[in-house]
């Protein structure tokens, strides 16, 4: 049923489009003047064929097109709601678009100035423009007229931006890299090791000649500061293989505070025991 009324509703469009009211143009002519005002070229418009040759401005010429949009029935004056004037380049795709204004009476009138040329012109080639009038109305079927072409002076260039060249593709960087550490033989490697363990070697075996005695190293009241200093040096090695700074700060602050209470405690009993009042 809905798509049956939508298909009724499109057709009555289309007829009553068909039946509409035509718009037509009436005594249409271009005016081609130049700078000082003298008349190069005027002619009627013919809606069926184009003026030959075309139309053709130079840099200080000005052209006038006249016309009065009437309806083709009874000839009377009519303001459609949409008049405006197509620049098309069919060699580069270029449009542009100048809208015209149009007298409740129907009259119109669009002057080109090229000294002083509307912002609404396409960049223009030595290829001519295809100048097309379009009207478009609410209670008339929209209408298009092929008036003439159109030659202009070629336009300028742009100028160039000084940061043109970072927005098209660079040629891509060719990275050098050195090559590889070559590494060097085990042997090498071996012997290095061996000459920076030889003091650890040299170390003991001078603690093994003088055999310093430590008998209260592991006492309840100095085993606990050395644990807490053993603590800190893997702290260290725990920052080297894997920690952050933040984190080493934290948990050194943390360990700090038991550090601080063994290490007095440790001072203490090594006073007590130098003055003979702990033999522990």
């Amino acid at each position: 049923m809905a798509v049956g009324a939508l298909s009724w509703f499109l057709l009555s469009l289309v007829a009553i489009g068909a039946h509409a009211a035509t718009l037509t143009l009436q005594s249409p002519r271009f005016t081609i003047s130049a700078s000082d005002a003298s008349q190069l070229r005027s002619e009627p418009i013919s809606l069926a064929q184009k003026p030959s040759p075309a139309l053709s401005l130079g840099s200080s010429d000005v052209l006038k097109l006249t016309f009065q949009v009437v309806d083709k029935e009874d000839g009377k004056g009519v303001q459609p709601h949409q008049t405006f004037l197509r620049f098309y380049d069919a060699a580069t795709g270029e449009e542009g678009i100048q809208p015209i204004k149009v007298t409740p009476g129907g009259k119109a009138k669009f002057e080109l100035n090229m000294a002083r040329p509307p912002s609404s012109l396409p960049p223009t080639t030595a290829d001519p423009l295809k100048v097309t009038l379009y009207l478009g109305s609410f209670v008339h079927a929209p209408v298009q007229y092929e008036l003439f072409d159109l030659v202009l002076p070629p336009s300028q260039p742009p100028a160039l931006h000084a940061d043109e060249a970072s927005f098209h593709v660079r040629p891509e960087i060719q990275h050098t890299f050195r090559p590889d550490q070559k590494l060097p033989l085990k042997v090498i490697s071996a012997f290095f090791t061996i000459l920076l363990a030889s003091p650890w070697v040299v170390l003991l075996g001078m603690w093994s000649h003088i055999r310093p005695q430590v008998p209260h190293l592991f006492s309840p009241n100095i085993f606990p500061f050395i644990a807490t200093l053993a603590a800190f040096e893997g702290l260290l090695v725990w920052y080297w293989v894997a920690l952050r700074l933040g984190q080493v700060l934290l948990y050194g602050a943390i360990l700090a505070i038991p550090t601080a209470f063994t290490g007095q405690r440790a001072l203490a009993a090594l006073n007590e025991r130098r003055l003979g009042k702990s033999s522990k």
